[in-house]
């Protein structure tokens, strides 16, 4: 009797759970192996502009502070 509540998860477990779980693995692996596809690459791309117009605005801003007010820096460091 304590040999089936060993028993029947188990076989449950290595006829439904393990297979399912094996295949999701490795369809994941294979997904992962592949790269970035066309669109994520075109996402990366804008992404990478908007993050470099970013960075010229603010280099911008704190140019413009400079002149205003030299010492703003120290308040904020």
């Amino acid at each position: 009797m304590s040999s089936f509540f060993i028993a029947g998860p188990l076989i449950v477990f290595l006829i439904f759970v393990a297979p399912l779980w094996l295949f999701l693995h490795y369809r994941s692996q294979k997904k992962a192996s592949t790269g970035l596809s066309q669109e994520d690459m075109q996402r990366l791309e804008a992404l990478s502009e908007k993050a470099a117009n970013m960075q010229s605005r603010v280099d911008t801003l704190e140019r413009i502070l400079d002149a205003e007010s030299p010492s703003w820096r120290r308040r904020y460091e």
